[in-house]
């Protein structure tokens, strides 16, 4: 009987300490994942603020949650499927990334086309009765396109991130993406929220008895219009970047090395410079692949529009030569 008791205390032990080897390489991949992952974030931090900018300051937490409670549900639809194409279909991945990759250098291109006068802004575009939205209408738009920017945001966080741990177990997997898309998901919005409320917090600092505090909380009133603006720049020309930089690995992936390895033969020289070799080749990366997404971007833009042009051109031909709009009694006048 107490052969058997301590052969059971045995295994009970054996099995606590698989369970705590498990735990430590789901803790190990879940960090190397997340620091992998972790110039996607940035530029998701980046992106993100711009879709609050100019909306009434009461509503930017709400709208942010809203966002957030998106994301997550984002990263709730992500997992399972990636997971599936990782498991049975991991070939598939890459095409759909550049899918995802492609609609980011049209959204950043359509902004900086927008802000150069090239083509016409959505509202200026719009019907007057479209325009006239209400509040609710108008903050349901924002959260839908920021929620549909962070969906491939998401995509590529997970994809960068299943890479990292894919040697592990499916079920290892599933754990360690789930963590990372909660923790990347809270951060990222923590920090949002942090930011976009910033001049709330001046204010409330401004109001202090301690002159430094009232210093420093003017001086947080004034600069976060200016930070606001900056991030709504960088978030633009973040999503040319992060587009172009998944167009760049894509074509790699796919069997067109050209692009790559240009851009690989330009950061072997300063990836060399000891101590800021890192830095520096991620910069040269990040350039080219900048250039690229704007170029890639700009592509879809000109197709996309023209499109359009082209089907409405033929609109109001077909509407200039119909028989109603050339009168009743044209005929008769004729004759």
């Amino acid at each position: 009987m107490a052969g058997g008791l301590i052969a059971l205390l045995d295994d009970v032990a054996a099995l606590v300490k698989l369970s705590a080897a498990s735990l430590d390489d789901v803790a190990a991949g879940a960090s190397r994942a997340s620091a992998k992952a972790a110039g996607v974030v940035i530029d998701d931090a980046a992106v993100t603020p711009k879709f609050v900018e100019g909306v009434d300051p009461k509503r930017e937490l709400p709208i942010i949650k809203r966002i957030a409670f998106g994301s997550l549900f984002n990263k709730l639809i992500i997992l399972p499927v990636i997971l599936l194409l990782s498991q049975f279909l991991p070939w598939l991945l890459t095409p759909l990334l550049m899918v995802g990759g492609t609609y980011l250098c049209f959204e950043g291109a359509e902004k900086v086309f927008e802000k150069l006068g090239w083509i016409a802004h959505h509202e200026k575009e719009a019907p007057a009765a479209e325009q006239a939205t209400d509040g609710a209408a108008a903050e349901k738009k924002v959260v839908r396109s920021a929620i549909t920017t962070d969906f491939v945001l998401s995509c590529e966080i997970m994809v960068i991130a299943l890479n990292e741990v894919a040697a592990e177990s499916l079920t290892s997997r599933a754990v360690i993406l789930a963590i990372v898309g909660v923790a990347i998901t809270l951060g990222v919005y923590g920090v949002v929220a942090l930011i976009v409320k910033m001049d709330d917090i001046g204010l409330h600092m401004a109001k202090k008895d301690s002159p430094g505090q009232q210093t420093f909380g003017r001086f947080l009133v004034r600069a976060m219009p200016k930070l606001l603006a900056l991030l709504s720049v960088v978030g633009t020309f973040a999503m040319l970047w992060v587009g172009g930089h998944i167009i760049l690995v894509g074509t790699d992936e796919l069997g067109f090395h050209a692009l790559y390895g240009v851009v690989h033969h330009l950061e072997e020289p300063v990836a060399a410079i000891a101590a800021v070799g890192g830095f520096l080749g991620w910069l040269v990366n990040t350039f080219f692949s900048l250039i690229l997404g704007a170029i890639w971007g700009g592509i879809v833009v000109g197709v996309i529009f023209g499109v359009k042009a082209l089907f409405k051109g033929k609109s109001t031909s077909d509407r200039t030569h119909t028989p109603a709009e050339a009168g009743p009694h044209s005929d008769q006048t004729r004759t």
